[in-house]
């Protein structure tokens, strides 16, 4: 079966502009509804669930029969065309009240990615990628930094909700603070990603991201020409390593992050 890659971000960023409305007029109330998962730390509000609901709804009315994976209710992946929404990437931050979150949505084929949408709620900034036709942010075509040497890289960087993983990580990234011009965590994965399509990063690097997470912003980096490794390619770095970095410095960063410990932790 064909689909039109193009087609398919038109559906998410409809669906996903619909989202990021009801989790910005949701926030006052939804915050006080508040739920853990793996960790005291991993948290959900009713806002995460109302928004996937809402997403589910929609594809089912737009795009009926298609399977999806959602964070908050699951699904699996199957042969041919299946969605990957996360319906609040950076929860913490939305629970806080920090600008820094979004709706991501991804449509994958026999489970790699070909369109996405990342919908910011607060600024309303959208940004775009399909399989061939580059990523975009509301209609500028993104290309990753220029960067070619460590010493003066900025890497953004994500921690893991167990605070006994989190300290080992912390451990690495002190072993690579002397290489790199400074590091960022700003806690949303897929506005990571599409910071490294956009040249705002020159890298970013996490362990432990679901498929959610990366499915959309992972689109965008690669579409803009970042080199990416997804979970399960690239052992060195941990089989739950998510990594993008421009062309100049991916290999150099490689090496860092494996020297130091990054796929240990």
């Amino acid at each position: 079966m064909q689909f039109d890659p193009r087609a398919l971000v038109d559906v998410a960023v409809q669906v996903g502009r619909e989202a990021g409305d009801l989790v910005q007029t949701m926030r006052s109330s939804a915050v006080s509804e508040v739920d853990t998962k793996s960790t005291v730390t991993d948290v959900v509000t009713a806002a995460d669930r109302a928004s996937e609901q809402l997403v589910r709804r929609r594809l089912a009315e737009l795009r009926p029969g298609e399977p999806v994976i959602g964070e908050e209710e699951g699904g699996d992946a199957v042969d041919g065309l299946t969605w990957v929404v996360d319906p609040i990437d950076g929860t913490v931050n939305y629970l806080y009240g920090i600008p820094h979150y979004a709706v991501s949505i991804a449509a994958q084929v026999d489970g790699v990615s070909v369109a996405a949408a990342v919908v910011e709620p607060d600024s309303g900034r959208v940004w775009t990628a399909a399989t061939g036709a580059g990523a975009w942010l509301d209609g500028r075509r993104l290309t990753v930094s220029r960067a070619t040497r460590l010493d003066v890289s900025l890497l953004g960087y994500g921690f893991a909700y167990r605070a006994d993983r989190r300290k080992r990580q912390a451990e690495t990234w002190a072993g690579l603070a002397d290489l790199l011009r400074d590091i960022r965590r700003a806690g949303a994965a897929s506005l990571d990603l599409c910071a490294v399509a956009a040249g705002r990063l020159d890298a970013y690097a996490e362990h432990a991201l679901g498929r959610w997470d990366w499915a959309a912003g992972g689109l965008l980096a690669r579409e803009a020409g970042a080199v990416v490794h997804l979970p399960g390619a690239a052992p060195e770095l941990g089989a739950d390593a998510t990594f993008a970095a421009a062309p100049g410095i991916a290999d150099a960063l490689f090496d860092a992050l494996v020297t130091h410990g990054f796929g240990k932790v």
